[in-house]
């Protein structure tokens, strides 16, 4: 099955130096139908301007992945780091039983990225903080494992969460194709981050779309080159 969501349906969150698009409820946007989808909690596409950013702020018992699209988002946290990444690298945090961070815009270019987070499959993990440089070219007509369970150590993905998520993004060409597998028992949530592709051929989707998919498995098609992130998971209310 497949639920294609489109993004200018999405919630919104405009604060001059932020336009947020949220996937599911999050901030000032509520909606008690829309509040996740299986483990999968906040997935918000975010904007920033040059000099600003998320001042320092806490959390707790949560899975946070961030994904850079363009510029450069600085990061610094309680646990000591500080690093700055760029286009197509990934940063995580487990904030587990308590950390605070903040998330800025030092660059001179606007600043877009993913904002991601998991519920956890427990409370209390040890906090946590990981980044990764992948090479864009990594992604390039193929999918690129990111994150998978820390109980899955059979997969390749060197970012390892504490729930049954697995994450991948892939870079399409126009005018070409890739599939996914999305097995019994499973579901699966679609961003596309660039460009313009049809899924399965009944799907039209462009720039920050997002699908739902559901035990169906699926061919992604570039109409645009296409820049694609998918989350699989284990389905649960």
């Amino acid at each position: 099955m497949l639920r294609y969501i489109d993004h200018t349906k999405m919630g919104r969150g405009q604060h001059g130096w932020l336009d947020s698009r949220f996937h599911f409820s999050f901030a000032e946007y509520y909606n008690p139908a829309n509040i996740h989808f299986g483990a999968l909690r906040v997935v918000n596409d975010d904007l920033v301007q040059a000099g600003t950013g998320f001042p320092t702020h806490p959390h707790e018992d949560m899975e946070i992945i961030s994904y850079v699209v363009d510029g450069e988002l600085t990061h610094g946290d309680s646990m000591g780091n500080k690093q700055t990444l760029t286009r197509g690298q990934v940063q995580y945090m487990s904030a587990g039983r308590g950390v605070t961070h903040s998330e800025f815009n030092l660059g001179g270019d606007l600043l877009r990225f993913l904002q991601i987070w998991i519920l956890p499959d427990g409370k209390g993990h040890t906090p946590n903080y990981g980044d990764y440089r992948f090479g864009f070219a990594d992604r390039e007509g193929r999918w690129l494992p990111i994150a998978s369970w820390t109980e899955n150590q059979a997969s390749p993905a060197p970012i390892k969460i504490h729930q049954d998520v697995n994450v991948y993004a892939a870079a399409i060409k126009k005018g070409e194709s890739i599939d996914f597998e999305v097995a019994e028992g499973r579901q699966a949530y679609m961003v596309l981050i660039e460009g313009e592709a049809q899924v399965n051929e009944v799907v039209d989707m462009v720039m920050r779309d997002a699908l739902e998919i559901t035990e169906e498995n699926v061919r992604i098609a570039a109409r645009e080159d296409a820049h694609v992130l998918i989350l699989e998971m284990a389905k649960f209310e």
